[in-house]
């Protein structure tokens, strides 16, 4: 022993205390163990110069604490890491004697059935290949790997070989690729290239989402009026449509195409929000105006699209009083934007996902509705997009048992999604989702399903699994949810 070590030794002698070591790992040589090891954790330790404790209880006190933070904190292996039930809205329940979910949780999937005459579009460019190949992978884990519905993809140009083979990777089902001719993509020959080049470069100017973007101008056209007239779809009736880069949270173990048949459905949604202003400041004026120039009753879905001031009818016509008889009348305030009398709330069903039956957009009435548009140059003047042209044609033809909500989707498309709970008592395990290769990372992120989330009170949906980073638009100030379930008989529970 050195000579420290000998004095260090002589100053401690038999003093209760002993220094904490540095590190738990050093702290007793397998050697230095003399005597009942009980007696050694009897031994105290100075935490600090006023404050000491037996040895045992240093010892024991981190595994303790870990226990606890384990035991506390394990999230259950069908759930995942949600925020607390006290921060989730309640889910509201709705009059469903119009409109109702075609399946409340999970079911076997009916593969035996025939399947409808449907297609899932996709019209995407060669370089969103990965924003494709995203959407096809939740599209297949979620539903279509028991369905097998074929996809169509469209371009303004042809697929290349890597976009075609890279795809083909991802599905079972049958694929086709499809151009866009020029006569469908391109603005009409009438609209003057000028005035169509100042307008859209006027809207970039001006800081409109998109509004500076030519490609998007067609996009939105083509969607709004054309893209059922491409020869690819002309034998199908129905179409789900699928964007790059979507995100689905739930199973759906059902085919919404047949439902929507048995159901007298034409039309499906699952998010219903506000239109940016800026991008449609006159696209109210011409429905509404078409609407009255052939005479067309509301069959009540109208009203979904209109604003309500529903103080106005609170506070009820004004009585008169004794001093009104002096008064002098004020003039009628005119509001610029109402037609009629009526305001557009900016409402529309967000199309990015919608399935549809096509014989809808393939109507006379519809195509009249779109030539009136097109021809007032608001696909280029103005950035009028297809979802509040598809809503407020609804809004004009179609009656609210014609719509369906669907609530049970759980579906994600940028920082906008709805995401239902899922159903008390009526989930089922699930079956992976294996095909042929799969690499590491695609069992990974299969894995992460088997984990949903815990079922919550007038929950729908199966196996969902929400993202937590954003909230549910149905609960959300911007939604139009609201406007919705007053056309369908309102809500049944606070």
């Amino acid at each position: 022993m050195s000579s420290i070590g000998r004095r260090a030794h002589r100053q401690l002698g038999d003093s209760k205390y002993l220094p904490v070591p540095a590190s738990a790992g050093s702290l007793f040589p397998a050697a230095s163990f003399k005597g009942k090891p009980l007696d050694y954790a009897r031994k105290r330790v100075r935490i600090r110069h006023n404050i000491s404790a037996p040895l045992g209880v240093v010892l024991l006190l981190p595994l303790v604490l870990i226990v606890l933070v384990i035991r506390f904190v394990q999230v259950p292996s069908n759930t995942s890491l949600l925020p607390s039930r006290s921060r989730l809205p309640d889910i509201r329940t709705m009059n469903e004697t119009i409109d109702a979910p075609f399946v409340v949780g999970c079911q076997v999937p009916d593969t035996s059935r025939p399947r409808a005459n449907a297609v899932m579009v996709i019209l995407a460019r060669n370089k969103e290949l990965d924003g494709v190949i995203d959407s096809i992978k939740s599209v297949e884990r979620h539903f279509n790997r028991w369905f097998h519905y074929p996809y169509l993809f469209l371009n303004d140009v042809e697929f290349n070989s890597t976009f075609r083979e890279t795809v083909l990777n991802y599905t079972e089902s049958k694929v086709e690729f499809g151009v866009i001719n020029k006569e469908l993509w391109d603005f009409p020959s009438w609209a003057d290239p000028e005035e169509v080049k100042e307008s859209i470069a006027l809207q970039g100017d001006a800081a409109i989402m998109y509004g500076g973007v030519e490609s998007y101008h067609h996009m939105c056209r083509f969607y709004s009026g054309q893209f059922y007239k491409h020869p690819m779809l002309a034998k199908y009736d129905w179409y789900w449509r699928v964007e790059p880069d979507v995100k689905y949270f739930c199973d759906i173990t059902y085919d919404p195409f047949l439902y929507m048949e048995e159901k007298g459905k034409v039309y499906g949604f699952t998010i219903i929000i506000k239109e940016l202003v800026d991008t449609v400041p006159n696209l109210f004026r011409y429905a509404s105006g078409f609407r009255r120039s052939r005479n067309i009753t509301s069959k009540g879905m109208w009203e979904v699209f209109l604003e309500n001031d529903e103080k106005e009818k609170e506070s009820g016509p004004r009585t008169s009083g004794v001093d009104d008889q002096f008064r002098i009348p004020e003039p009628e305030k005119i509001d610029p934007e109402a037609m009629n009398g009526e305001k557009y709330n900016l409402c529309h069903f967000w199309s990015n996902f919608e399935i549809a039956k096509l014989d809808f957009f393939r109507s006379k009435e519809y195509n009249e509705f779109f030539e009136l548009l097109d021809k007032s140059g608001g696909f280029w003047n103005e950035r009028w997009g297809d979802a509040p042209v598809h809503s407020l044609a609804a809004g004009i033809f179609l009656a609210p048992s014609q719509v369906h909500y669907f609530r049970d989707i759980g579906y994600r498309h940028t920082t906008i999604q709805h995401c239902p709970g899922n159903a008390p008592r009526k989930q089922l395990p699930r079956t992976p989702y294996i095909r042929d290769p799969m690499s590491k990372k695609d069992l990974e992120e299969d894995r992460y399903w088997d984990h949903w989330d815990v079922d919550r009170e007038n929950g729908v949906g199966c196996r969902c699994r929400c993202d937590t980073d954003i909230a549910d638009v149905e609960s959300n100030d911007g939604s139009c949810i609201p406007s919705w379930v007053n056309a369908v008989g309102g809500w049944t529970s606070d």
